[in-house]
């Protein structure tokens, strides 16, 4: 009787493991989701609510903006409160300010919920994989469950803009927000019952002139080169912007060299895998994310997909990007993971490229093999993140998981302001008509984007070349690798 009641217990156990493992995979999902399922609805909000093309990208930046800005400090938060509850106040932040953004009248108000959806993204992301460390103490089974957790990126970058397309074509464009309000009151009720709470961390610094400093550096740059084109680079509002940003980011290297307890560990960087895998995933970044913007307005506003057509276009390059990312450890450990990872980044850069060759008149036909060889190509930069997070000590895995998440998104964003600034700017000088404009404009910021990516290959050549000794050899870090929040 008693070996049948402690057979019960132990499967009971393993059963709620697996719920609480479901609740943070959905957690995280719509924090995956929100980055994709809105680009495609993008035309029909510019319409309904009358934006123009900087508006456009403050939507989809303001979320980035704060997410990147305050993911350390949500890391931080659950030192100091405990994994779960920062999760749950995440998980309640975001799915208020998602509802707040679906019942949204104006651009200045969605933008506003969007920036709130960001801070609580900021508090799920990173504690995900602390929660999941807790909930799967045992390796074998730990390992699993972040397999599970990492997969949501590539299902959400499937599904995401084909979900967005339907309702932006068939529902209110706000819908794209409100369907997380249901998922979300799900995922709290589930997460109250299956996480069980875990006692309170040892009480670490916030180190908030660390996190004031960084945050006024980064929205400074970022209104600095979404408004550059519309007030003129060299206006005073915009010199002054990107004097504030530079000032800020220098001050904030001080205080992080002299901090009991930095936000950033600046010593992190003395790894020639990190610092060189950061910059390499950083670019991986700044094309992922600018692709999909414009590729949303291009296909839809040049091209005439409608709203679903557009969608669907992304969900062959998403399930390739899924299949090949099960296949790219094996390739790394035939080939050497600094030629797996430049081979990827040709790839993308190539398809890039190609893209910008595509005409007014082209269709599916014409645009399928480019995105496809794209996802084949970002699927081969998976072992990267595992490299990144493998450089470190085990006492620093977190931060450096964080590290690289921070990079993923300011390179994503940097990558809609800079590109955004350059096709705004493209298209205005043109002298053409608006449709003629847009494409000239979009083509050729698609061969800058195409250079940029290809820039990267010499990085990764070096940061992830082989060591030629064992004694050489850094040391690793035990937790499990994952794919960061810019995987989409």
């Amino acid at each position: 009787m008693n070996c049948t009641a402690y057979k019960y217990g132990v499967q009971e156990g393993v059963a709620m493991r697996w719920w609480a493992l479901v609740a943070v995979t959905l957690g995280t999902f719509m924090t995956y989701l929100d980055n994709n399922v809105g680009n495609v609805a993008l035309p029909t909000i510019q319409r309904e609510l009358g934006l123009t093309v900087s508006g456009l990208e403050w939507i989809v930046s303001s979320y980035i903006l704060v997410f990147a800005g305050l993911m350390l400090v949500g890391g931080r938060l659950a030192d100091v409160f405990g994994a779960r509850r920062v999760f749950l106040a995440g998980l309640a932040v975001f799915t208020a300010s998602s509802l707040a953004a679906g019942l949204a009248t104006s651009g200045g108000m969605l933008i506003a919920a969007r920036a709130a959806q960001g801070v609580g993204a900021a508090l799920l992301t990173p504690t995900a994989l602390a929660l999941i460390g807790q909930i799967f103490p045992d390796p074998g089974e730990r390992g699993r469950a972040v397999g599970v957790w990492s997969a949501t990126g590539a299902l959400s970058m499937a599904l995401g803009p084909v979900t967005g397309g339907f309702i932006s074509e068939n529902l209110h464009w706000g819908w794209i927000y409100l369907v997380n309000v249901p998922i979300g009151v799900a995922t709290v009720g589930l997460a109250l019952w299956a996480i069980k709470p875990s006692p309170r961390g040892r009480r670490h610094s916030l180190d908030l002139p660390g996190l004031v400093t960084s945050a006024l550096a980064l929205v400074a740059l970022t209104y600095g080169l979404i408004e550059g084109d519309a007030a003129g680079w060299t206006s005073p509002e915009i010199l002054a912007a990107f004097g504030v940003a530079a000032v800020a980011a220098v001050a904030f290297l001080v205080i992080e060299s002299r901090a009991a307890e930095p936000m950033l560990v600046l010593s992190l960087f003395r790894s020639r895998v990190f610092s060189g895998g950061l910059l390499t995933s950083g670019i991986w970044s700044f094309g992922v994310f600018g692709i999909y913007f414009f590729s949303a307005l291009w296909l839809q506003n040049v091209l005439g997909f409608s709203p679903t057509e557009a969608g669907a276009s992304f969900v062959p390059m998403a399930l390739v990007t899924a299949v090949v990312a099960l296949l790219s450890q094996r390739a790394s450990r035939l080939f050497g993971l600094g030629p797996t990872v430049a081979l990827g980044l040709a790839l993308m850069g190539s398809a890039v490229y190609l893209l910008s060759g595509v005409g007014a008149e082209a269709g599916y036909a014409d645009v399928g093999p480019w995105f496809i060889l794209y996802g084949l190509g970002a699927g081969l930069l998976v072992p990267l993140t595992a490299a990144v997070l493998n450089s470190m000590p085990a006492g620093r895995s977190g931060v450096a998981s964080g590290m690289l998440n921070v990079s993923r998104e300011v390179f994503g964003l940097l990558g809609i302001t800079v590109l955004g600034a350059i096709l705004s700017s493209r298209q205005s000088a043109s002298g053409l008509p608006a449709l003629a404009a847009f494409l000239d404009a979009y083509r050729f910021t698609l061969v800058i984007a195409a250079v940029v990516m290809l820039s990267a290959i010499p990085v990764a050549l070096w940061a992830l070349r082989a060591r030629r000794t064992p004694a050489a050899e850094e040391p690793r870090a035990a937790a499990p690798a994952t794919a960061g929040h810019g995987a989409v």
